[in-house]
């Protein structure tokens, strides 16, 4: 009875340890797939992108530090540094903008990020933002600080908040840019998501502009082309942030 107790039990010690290996596998295998499929910084983005300050992988422009900051969150599979061109021309016109780095590259890993850098940097005048994927985990991340007077607004570029996001509470100001070329979007999603924000809602559009091209980062999967440059598209985004945070301030 007890070597059977024993023989049992070292079964199950093989069978544990198989699954161990099993899993280190799968996720060595989840890793190495992700790590390959991100998105990277053009040349101009990246020589650009060394102008910021590295603060815990988050890259720093630094504009004045009376003006209302940004914090923002890259999209899916997109390094953060792909948003250096109109984050930098933001700071150039004195707001200091926050691109967040999270763990390979999606923003679901660490969603509260942005408190640590507000925490870090005393920050008590910000704007919340995101691209894709990051405009959702945005929204969560301003629903649960609605009441907090410090967030002075949420934006969305190209993309929409989910219902554990919803601002409709929200007294601050929001603003949804999209691209009229976006193929990534889901323009239906994104109709119905409507209902999760204020009245007050700003919504641009960039004609010609893509889904690719809130970042500087290539062709994306699945997109359509765009009809403008990305330098184009690039200045768009930021006269219209620069526009919003003006009526903000």
């Amino acid at each position: 009875m007890e070597n059977e107790v024993r023989m049992k039990k070292s079964k199950l010690k093989k069978i544990l340890g198989f699954s161990g290996v099993v899993i280190l596998i799968i996720a060595t295998f989840i890793f190495f797939y992700l790590k390959t499929n991100s998105y990277h910084p053009t040349s101009e983005a990246l020589k650009i992108s060394q102008k910021a300050e590295v603060q815990n992988d988050t890259l720093v422009f630094k504009g004045n530090p009376k003006k209302t900051s940004i914090i923002f969150y890259q999209g899916a599979l997109v390094d953060n540094k792909s948003y250096s061109i109109w984050a930098n021309k933001l700071a150039k016109a004195g707001y200091t903008v926050y691109l967040i780095k999270e763990p390979l590259n999606l923003a679901v890993f660490n969603p509260d990020k942005a408190s640590s850098i507000i925490k870090t940097n005393k920050i008590n005048n910000y704007v919340v933002g995101g691209h894709s994927l990051g405009g959702v985990i945005t929204s969560r991340f301003a629903e649960k600080r609605i009441s907090d007077s410090s967030l002075k607004g949420v934006f969305f570029l190209a993309s929409y908040p989910d219902k554990k996001g919803s601002l409709t509470n929200f007294n601050g100001g929001i603003l949804s840019i999209v691209g009229s070329q976006d193929g990534v979007l889901n323009w239906s999603s994104y109709q119905k998501a409507k209902q999760y924000l204020t009245q007050q809602t700003k919504y641009i559009t960039i004609e010609g502009g893509n889904h690719s091209g809130f970042g500087s980062y290539g062709f994306q999967k699945g997109d359509k082309k765009a009809s403008i440059s990305n330098l184009q598209q690039q200045e768009a985004i930021f006269q219209t942030l620069k526009n919003w945070l003006i009526r903000l301030d």
